[in-house]
């Protein structure tokens, strides 16, 4: 249930950005994929996090506070699950999470109930700062180290945040052992990839009807069916978006894709709409649901995500 709390959550804030102007859109994006001042450290500590804000993280972290469930899942592939004293309320589902630790709306997080808990650090995400607010300012007033990492929009992006996690926490070496095995794995997915002629069109859909919501590039989903040989139908179109019905069924792509699990049988529903009956897609029985969770987060469960997609839709090649 927390999961698809999760998505809806990030549905309403994707919806958000949409009606937002695209420069308040991409600036956190910017700073978090190209902002050179990012790689700044001082040793090997980062002196910026990945939203580009100058930050002192301390020599020694025994004490994390987590608020995102993307952040929580790269410190536990890291090692330090048993560092993370409190969390949001969406990682509690997260494999490795300590049980029984305190969890905060990653959103409106009680102040004083963090600073009374001494944390070294604070991992939160740029999400927190739709609107402009940040609600971890009086924290930080406290001289508690917190750290802004948006969520990444490439693949390269995602590399980079897991080195600042690394870095953060002197296990540079593990960060690139990661980083290695993702580039490793996806390279073999890219061999086969191009090796396809006829690359099949897909539509991935991340929030149902009636208000559909899916993506062009600039996306790291949109990178991933690049990958694999395909061809994303929504493809000249950049970020998220929110597509009519008509675009898609005009589209008449050969696989559909959906990651929404905040219905019973999202699958179905879109079978079941009227006037999609006669695409492709849905005469050839190809609509695929793929895990949210391995294909939303940005960090290195996008491998399992990749495989799933793949098999999604060459399912005779991989």
């Amino acid at each position: 249930m927390k999961r698809k709390i999760w998505l809806a959550l990030t549905l309403c804030l994707t919806i958000l950005l949409i009606a937002c102007s695209q420069a308040e859109v991409d600036q956190p994006v910017q700073s978090n994929e190209s902002n050179e001042e990012n790689e700044l450290t001082t040793g090997n500590l980062p002196t910026t996090d990945r939203a580009g804000n100058e930050i002192s993280i301390p020599e020694e972290i025994n004490r994390i506070i987590s608020m995102s469930p993307g952040n929580t899942e790269i410190l536990i592939e890291l090692g330090f699950g048993d560092k993370i004293i409190a969390a949001d309320t969406y990682s509690e589902d997260v494999e490795g999470l300590p049980e029984g630790i305190p969890l905060f709306d990653m959103m409106t997080p009680d102040a004083e109930q963090i600073i009374a808990l001494e944390p070294d650090i604070i991992y939160t995400t740029g999400m927190s700062m739709v609107g402009g607010n940040d609600p971890y300012k009086p924290i930080s007033d406290m001289g508690i180290c917190v750290t802004y990492i948006p969520a990444s929009d490439s693949i390269e992006g995602i590399y980079e945040d897991i080195m600042f996690f690394a870095k953060s926490l002197h296990v540079e070496d593990l960060g690139m052992e990661i980083v290695d095995n993702m580039k490793s794995q996806i390279k073999k997915f890219q061999e086969i990839g191009a090796t396809i002629e006829d690359k099949r069109t897909v539509y991935f859909e991340i929030a149902a009807a009636p208000s559909i919501v899916s993506f062009g590039n600039g996306v790291f989903l949109n990178e991933m069916i690049e990958i694999i040989g395909a061809k994303n139908i929504l493809s000249d179109h950049s970020m998220w978006i929110s597509v009519s019905e008509e675009t898609i069924i005009s589209s008449d792509p050969d696989v559909i894709i959906t990651s929404v699990d905040y219905i019973e049988d999202p699958v179905g529903e879109i079978k079941s709409r009227s006037g999609w009956e006669n695409m492709t897609a849905v005469k050839n029985d190809k609509v695929y649901w793929v895990d949210n969770n391995v294909t939303s987060h940005s960090n290195h469960k996008i491998i399992e995500g990749l495989k799933q997609i793949a098999e999604a839709i060459y399912p005779e090649i991989y």
